[in-house]
């Protein structure tokens, strides 16, 4: 075999053809170079490829002793492709999809009472044209919207979830609460009004859906949670710059449910198909939802609304207070002023000749820094109203707009040093125009 060997990389007879390239091995023919030459070259090729399919064959040899027979290779299972599952079984599914079939059945229940809202402001020179929501609140045509998606609209034009196409009329607005009123005259069987809940009755964590108009689009629907509650909003005075500071939208329901431009003013409802609240802004730094979305309480729209229906405007009860901005009330400066209780609202100021100056509240008479916030202190903290006990001022002003009207009387409970003191109040009606609270002075 060492001669085929070497004959293999011996440079003659086996030269470079011009037909092939160098390197390339060419077996001569038999023609080429003689009988000899080729009969002999076919015997060495011949057994070479002996050798080569003699080291081939399997290996017969006897296996070592700790090396036994297995499972044969047909029967192992194992296969190139992942098998597919089986679908899950019927029951199960409809068990995950309960809850969307519950959105789904009220979408369709509700959705009917839901309209589009185009609201134009036409002036010398412009236009400016505006998009929101609204729902009907009852068979005589009144639907309720927020007072900003109206605001200063000359023309207003009402789409219905069938797609019919109608003008409103403004009722009345009210910008403290951000809710309007309009009016349509079209067919009663149109006219399908959703059912207010008790929004007092509202929890963190509850589901909460909202539906509305998105971008002009047809009614659509986004579900979430309540995230929080009692929120406050200065509702006046974003929608009119002019008007008097300090009078806050209680009681504001908070969720995560998206909320895009065209939803104002529609409807956010609970499990039941109940408006639990007018969904009515965005926390945003963006111009775009960022996960924080505010509505009005269903409380708030069974007092406003009647009172715009029947008598053109709102009159609130007004007390004539100032107190830390705070949503914990005085327990957040309760150690630090070393106040007697931890719930409650401090009154810093007093309007004077207000209802709480003609009773006898008093204000704060020092200036103390807390967290470098300066607070008035001293003053009489209000720890409950007609025997309702309050934590802060939002369930202060939520009782006072909800439960009171101009010429109530009301009894706080006021807590003044180491004393405990109710205090008979008459309420009057909020002023549109006046001072700010002075504090310690």
């Amino acid at each position: 075999m060492k001669p085929f060997l070497t004959f293999i990389n011996h440079p003659h007879p086996l030269t470079p053809s011009p037909l092939h390239g160098e390197g390339e091995l060419l077996l001569p023919s038999p023609t080429r170079w003689g009988k000899g030459w080729g009969w002999g070259m076919i015997s060495i090729v011949s057994a070479m490829m002996t050798l080569i399919l003699v080291a081939c064959q399997p290996d017969t040899t006897p296996t070592a002793p700790n090396i036994s027979n297995s499972t044969p290779i047909s029967n192992l299972g194992i296969s190139s492709t992942n098998a597919v599952p089986t679908a899950l079984p019927d029951a199960l599914i409809q068990e995950a999809d309960a809850e969307y079939l519950l959105l789904t059945n009220l979408y369709e229940r509700t959705v009917p009472s839901v309209v589009n809202i185009e609201a134009v402001n036409e002036q010398v020179g412009f236009t400016d044209t505006g998009r929101g929501s609204g729902f009907i609140y009852d068979r005589n045509g009144h639907i309720v919207t927020n007072a900003h998606v109206v605001n200063n609209a000359n023309l207003i034009y009402i789409t219905f979830n069938d797609g019919f196409v109608t003008t409103a009329q403004l009722v009345a607005q009210d910008n403290y609460s951000d809710l309007a009123v309009l009016k349509v005259d079209t067919s009663v069987e149109r006219l399908l009004p959703l059912e207010l809940a008790d929004s007092d009755l509202v929890k963190v964590g509850q589901r909460a859906v909202a539906i509305g108009n998105p971008w002009g689009l047809q009614g659509s629907m986004t579900a979430g949670i309540v995230s929080a509650i009692g929120r406050q909003l200065d509702s006046a005075e974003l929608i009119d710059a002019s008007s008097l500071p300090g009078f806050q939208n209680p009681r504001i329901i908070q969720i995560d449910a998206t909320l895009s431009p065209g939803n104002s003013g529609g409807p956010l409802l609970n499990s039941e198909g109940r408006v639990i609240g007018v969904n009515t802004a965005i926390r945003t730094t963006s111009g775009n939802f960022e996960g924080v979305g505010f509505s009005v309480p269903s409380n708030t729209v069974r007092r406003v609304i009647p009172d715009l229906i029947n008598h053109g405007r709102v009159d609130y009860s007004w007390l004539g207070i100032n107190t830390i901005a705070s949503d914990f009330g005085v327990a957040a400066f309760a150690e630090a002023l070393n106040l007697p209780v931890q719930a409650g609202v401090l009154v810093t100021g007093i309007t004077p000749n207000s209802p709480a100056a003609k009773a006898g509240l008093q204000g704060g008479t020092q200036i103390e820094t807390v967290r470098d916030i300066p607070v008035c202190a001293g003053g009489d903290i209000i720890v409950a109203i007609n025997g309702q006990f309050i934590h802060n001022m939002d369930e202060l002003v939520n009782y006072l707009v909800i439960q009171t009207k101009p010429n109530d009387t009301i009894e706080l409970m006021v807590v003044r040093g180491e004393q405990t003191l109710n205090i008979a109040v008459t309420l009057e009606a909020r002023p549109s125009e006046g001072q700010l609270v002075r504090e310690c002075e």
